[in-house]
C-alpha cells in the first residue's frame, strides 16, 4: 500500500485548525500519517490536537497521528522536523486552515496516477494537482489564479509557483535528503520544490499530473506586511536555479501580466 505523511504546522490555530484535522480524519483512503508539527501554542492547539488524535485512533481509518509541540525557530524549521519523523512514500504539507476537497481525495490519487502499478524504486517523484481557494470559514471564492502545466518540470516555475505547496506530493526519499532552506523567511518552499524537480528529474523519475483540485488553501490576502521581503526572497531563489537575465527577464512578464489580468 502506498502511504502518505500529511504534516501540518500549527501555532495558536485553534480558529482554523479543526477544518483541516476533519478532513484528514475522513479520508477513505488508510495509508495516511498525520504529523502535527506545533510550535507551542500558547490557545486551545494543542487540546484540539489531542481530541482529535483520540478520535483518530477510536476510529477504524487506520490513520497514525503524531503530535510534536515545541519552540521553533519558524514555520521552515517546523517543516524540516516533520520531515525528519515522517514515513510515507509520499509526503504533503496541509497546514491549519487547508483541507482536502473531498474524503476520497487521497484515494482518488492512487487511483489516478496508477501508483499500485510502479514498483517502489520507479515511483512518480512528484504528483501535483489544482488548487482551490477558500475564505477564513472554508467556504469557495475561486480556483488558484496559477494553474500547474500539464507537463510540469523544475524549469516550469520560472513563470512563478504555478503547484501551491499544499497540492505537492513529494517522494519521501526525495525530500528528506532536501530540507527546506532556513536562510529564507517566506520562499524557501518556492525553492524546495525545484530543488525536489531536480532531483526527480536526475534520478528520471517522472513528475505526474492528477487532473484534479486536491487542496483548498485559505487566503491569506493580497496584500501582507512582508510583501516586500517574500517577493525579494523569490527573486533570490529564481536567480539561483534559472540565472540572472531569465529571472530579470520573466520578472518584467510577470510585471506586465498583473496589468492584463
Amino acid at each position: 500500500m502506498i502511504r502518505f505523511t500529511v504534516i501540518t504546522i500549527t501555532y495558536n490555530a485553534e480558529q482554523v485548525l479543526e477544518r483541516t484535522l476533519q478532513s484528514v480524519l475522513h479520508q477513505t483512503y488508510e495509508g495516511v500519517e498525520h504529523l502535527i508539527i506545533d510550535g507551542a501554542s500558547k490557545d486551545g492547539t494543542l487540546a484540539m490536537a489531542e481530541a482529535y488524535k483520540q478520535q483518530s485512533d477510536a476510529s477504524d481509518s487506520g490513520h497514525k497521528v503524531i503530535i510534536k509541540s515545541e519552540p521553533d525557530h519558524g514555520i521552515y524549521d517546523a517543516m524540516n522536523k516533520g520531515l525528519t519523523q515522517a514515513y510515507g512514500d509520499y509526503v504533503v504539507y496541509l497546514n491549519a486552515g487547508d483541507f482536502f476537497p473531498q474524503n476520497d481525495t487521497l484515494e482518488q490519487i492512487v487511483h489516478r496516477c496508477k501508483l499500485t502499478e510502479y514498483p517502489s524504486e520507479a515511483l512518480p517523484g512528484v504528483l501535483y494537482g489544482n488548487t482551490d481557494i477558500v475564505d477564513n470559514e472554508g467556504r469557495f471564492l475561486h480556483p488558484r489564479r496559477l494553474q500547474p502545466p500539464a507537463k510540469l518540470t523544475w524549469r516550469s516555475f520560472r513563470q512563478g509557483m504555478l503547484v501551491c505547496h499544499q497540492a505537492f506530493y513529494a517522494r519521501l526519499d526525495i525530500a528528506k535528503n532536501l530540507t527546506y532552506d532556513t536562510r529564507y523567511r517566506f520562499s524557501a518552499d518556492v525553492d524546495w520544490c525545484i530543488r525536489v524537480m531536480r532531483e526527480s528529474e536526475r534520478m528520471g523519475l517522472p513528475l505526474y499530473n492528477i487532473n484534479m483540485v486536491v487542496a483548498n488553501y485559505t487566503e491569506e490576502g493580497a496584500t501582507t506586511k512582508n510583501h516586500r521581503a517574500s517577493l525579494k526572497e523569490r527573486f533570490d531563489v529564481m536567480r539561483r536555479h534559472y540565472g540572472l537575465l531569465t529571472t530579470i527577464m520573466m520578472h518584467i512578464w510577470f510585471v506586465i501580466r498583473s496589468y492584463r489580468s
